[in-house]
């Protein structure tokens, strides 16, 4: 049961939740008018979301400066010397199976993905993989509308991976687009509230079956309409965007609290392949932030290389990763008072 404090009072205890509970800032200094103002989330009209995604694509607008910039700036600004902290990576990886397993298998079958598997274990960088229950065998065409059963394979390493650092969230159904042009590609965005809440009660039973009980949901191609948030957050504690998203709710900073649910978008330079994040996510580590930071890996882009540079990421990252359930954790105090939280630390 979430308290019925503001959004953007939810949202500050989150940036500042690490300082809130080791007792580095009050609740009052943390809730002026001039923070709460510095995170509060504005949806922009279409035009100037379509104006921020065609500036970013040109290089004329930086997502990490809008957002995990800033965010650091605001930490520094409240805490001065105490916001000196690593960054608290949360490492997200698209998807499993893969979306063309069953088109490519000797490429995106499951063999390729526990090679991926084995390198962040080995590296100790716990992760969070978007599961696809039920997936299209052919997911470009909206047309074809067949499903097929997880095999055995795919099972038992889903039930394996718990143990060995990964966390899961659902991906959709199953994958397949509802738009055949590939720049509008989705599997959520056009469906009203009913086929909407169909779609998704159908995921969660079928992980469930499984034995995942997903509180996180990563949408297909990173696309729903700011409309369909609210059935989003009845069925999910976060909520994931991506570059696609600007276009659909603007370029915010996350983790940051919309009514009922926490979205956590990620954009360039940590939405790429290994090769190009590990530079910024250096950067990072060298500035002593302390925001969380999404890093969001697709594991079929790092075939190309054999995984070196996935494991040139990981040595950077290792260190300074947090687990998904530290974010779930923290936004459940965040809606908490002063003093339970205190009590519960």
């Amino acid at each position: 049961m979430l308290s019925p404090m503001s959004s953007d009072v939810r949202t500050a205890r989150l940036l500042f939740d690490d300082a809130l509970t080791a007792g580095r800032v009050t609740e009052a200094r943390i809730t002026q008018p001039d923070v709460l103002r510095a995170l509060r989330v504005r949806v922009p009209p279409r035009p100037m979301r379509e104006a921020e995604r065609v500036a970013i694509k040109l290089g004329r607008r930086e997502p990490e400066t809008v957002t995990v910039r800033r965010l650091e700036e605001l930490r520094r600004t409240v805490l001065g010397d105490d916001a000196a902290a690593p960054p608290r990576f949360l490492v997200r990886q698209d998807e499993f199976p893969h979306w063309l397993a069953a088109d490519l298998p000797e490429k995106f079958g499951t063999e390729n993905f526990e090679r991926f598997h084995d390198v962040m274990a080995s590296a100790g960088v716990p992760y969070l993989t978007a599961v696809v229950p039920h997936p299209a065998p052919n997911p470009n065409d909206p047309d074809d509308t067949r499903r097929r059963e997880l095999d055995d394979r795919e099972r038992a390493v889903l039930a394996r991976l718990p143990a060995e650092g990964v966390e899961f969230a659902m991906h959709g159904l199953d994958h397949r687009t509802r738009d055949r042009n590939p720049r509008k590609q989705a599997e959520l965005l056009g469906l009203d509230d009913d086929a909407l809440a169909a779609r998704l009660d159908e995921g969660l039973e079928r992980l469930r079956a499984l034995g995942i009980d997903a509180q996180i949901l990563v949408p297909p191609w990173n696309r729903f309409a700011a409309s369909q948030w609210d059935v989003l957050a009845s069925r999910f504690r976060v909520i994931t965007g991506g570059p696609e998203t600007v276009r659909l709710l603007g370029l915010q900073a996350g983790p940051v609290w919309l009514r009922d649910a926490v979205y956590l978008p990620a954009y360039e330079p940590f939405y790429a392949g290994a090769s190009v994040v590990a530079d910024p996510a250096r950067a990072a580590v060298e500035r002593q932030g302390g925001t969380w930071i999404p890093i969001v890996l697709h594991w079929g882009w790092e075939l190309e290389d054999g995984f070196e540079s996935l494991r040139r990421l990981c040595d950077v990252i290792a260190p300074h990763t947090a687990r998904w359930a530290d974010l779930l954790d923290a936004a459940e105090r965040s809606g908490q008072t002063d003093d339970a939280r205190r009590t519960a630390a």
